[in-house]
């Protein structure tokens, strides 16, 4: 599969590239130029590669765990092989800095590189039976078998990655798997598709579909051969597919808003603030555990506030395409409308805007706001955008009631130096992680990763997902001798 800029890209089913078919426009955040066109998947294509997967179960299953690992290292390899080509498929199609982009690569390396090894670790345990009198010489056997075909849904701001937490998982567990990536970012994912079938993976057990939101609900809700659903992206479209997916196993990697707390027994605050700057801004602020929300300890709010101000005044915004941008465009010009927008909402309610939040195009300004308040769509919803709302606090307590009065619960940050303070907050704070001595950004891809609330149902990271994605089976032994 050779992309070129405004060609037609097909989607892969059963080892081939599919292109005759309608043609969905993939255009680049940055200049809204054509970057491509891709080959729309129809509701026959996808019942066509579920029967693929479904047969080529058999054959998956049985995939001893020396070959699962060297697949999934050979995808690797691949990748590294290839970093220039994947970065540059990256910022083309979601606009993303080429500095972070090279880092997605690298991501998903180790992603890959995590599910080799975990792949030679899926195991079981001898279990004795011999436990009451009539039993003796009975025992059992548990081992972990692949759950059947899982569909990956993933959204467009890790086109890379995040497609990787589902395919390697899937790969290291003997799960034929299906993949719907965004609309907005397909290329990456079929460029990915491209390096799996070439690393020996069994054909029909792997298809890279773009599909309608309907076709995909279809897929996901009714489609009963499908075992598992894995999705990353809006709440609202998460938990309205998991109402609707009757019996089938669903894991959700949702939204948040995510917080920062900041005390004054944190000295460093000039690396604090560059962490925090980055953590919010990089990528235009479009990560689901992006900084939103900063909890500041009173006596070190001013200080700490226009630290942040500076940094982010100074942070390189424009072509994704340079190496130095910091900050590039939101994915469609419309994002950037609703964002220009929440920030006005906010100001007219009180909230005081201390730099940027101006728009050009697709661009923001960085954004820092201060008094803002609940009720305000800034503080309490999933901004996704280059905004950062900065507040003060005076009592620790009112800090960590301030991070839980939200609908999500990701991950948080927690800059402090004292034992208490961070045995309190791990205790109290309703979140899948918290990060101390950093943002809550802060994320290394074997660990277990997800949320609660409006954030999700169940975890990412390899050894989890591979947990989803097998189910134990018990053997009962007796009278063999």
């Amino acid at each position: 599969m050779k992309m070129r800029p405004g060609s037609q890209t097909g989607f892969l089913l059963c080892g081939k590239e599919w292109i005759d078919g309608e043609a969905l426009e993939v255009r680049s955040p940055w200049d809204q130029g054509l970057v491509g066109r891709v080959t729309i998947a129809t509701r026959a294509d996808a019942r066509e590669a579920v029967h693929h997967a479904v047969a080529s179960m058999r054959r998956t299953r049985a995939l001893p765990r020396w070959k699962r690992r060297e697949i999934l290292e050979d995808i690797a390899a691949s990748l590294i092989a290839q970093k220039e080509r994947f970065a540059q498929l990256i910022v083309a199609e979601a606009g993303k800095p080429l500095r972070l982009a090279l880092a997605e690569v690298d991501r998903a390396v180790l992603t890959f590189k995590t599910a080799a090894e975990e792949a030679a670790r899926i195991g079981g345990e001898s279990i004795p039976l011999d436990l009451t009198e009539g039993n003796e010489g009975r025992w059992g056997l548990v081992q972990r078998f692949p759950v059947g075909p899982v569909l990956a849904i993933t959204p467009f701001n890790f086109p890379l990655n995040l497609v990787a937490h589902k395919v390697a998982p899937a790969l290291a567990a003997g799960c034929p798997i299906i993949v719907k990536p965004a609309p907005q970012a397909p290329f990456t994912a079929l460029a990915l598709g491209e390096v799996i079938l070439k690393s020996g993976w069994p054909e029909e057990a792997i298809a890279i579909l773009p599909l309608s939101n309907a076709d995909t609900a279809w897929l996901a809700e009714k489609e009963e051969r499908i075992k598992l659903v894995s999705f990353t992206g809006s709440a609202k479209v998460g938990w309205e597919l998991k109402a609707n997916s009757g019996r089938k196993r669903v894991v959700l990697e949702l939204g948040g808003n995510a917080a920062l707390i900041v005390h004054s027994d944190w000295t460093d605050l000039d690396d604090a603030a560059m962490r925090t700057a980055h953590a919010a801004f990089d990528f235009a602020g479009q990560s689901c555990i992006s900084v939103q929300r900063v909890f500041v300890h009173k006596p070190i709010f001013q200080t700490y506030l226009w630290k942040v101000v500076d940094i982010a005044e100074r942070l390189a915004a424009g072509d994704p395409a340079d190496e130095t941008t910091d900050i590039g465009p939101l994915v469609r010009p419309t994002e950037a409308e609703r964002v220009e927008a929440w920030i006005a909402e906010a100001v007219e309610g009180g909230a005081k805007l201390i730099c940027g939040g101006r728009r050009n195009s697709s661009m923001i300004a960085p954004a820092i706001l201060t008094a803002t308040k609940s009720g305000m769509k800034i503080r309490d919803e999933e901004v996704f955008g280059p905004v950062l709302c900065i507040e003060p606090y005076e009592d620790f307590e009112q800090a960590l009631a301030e991070v839980n009065h939200s609908k999500y619960g990701l991950q948080t940050g927690l800059l402090t130096r004292d034992a208490g303070r961070i045995l309190t907050s791990y205790r109290e704070l309703e979140v899948g992680a918290l990060i101390v001595g950093d943002t809550p950004t802060w994320r290394l891809d074997p660990m277990p990763y997800g949320g609660v609330k409006d954030s999700g149902l169940g975890r990412e990271g390899i050894r989890s997902a591979i947990d989803e994605m097998t189910e134990p089976r018990m053997l009962v032994m007796s009278g063999i001798h």
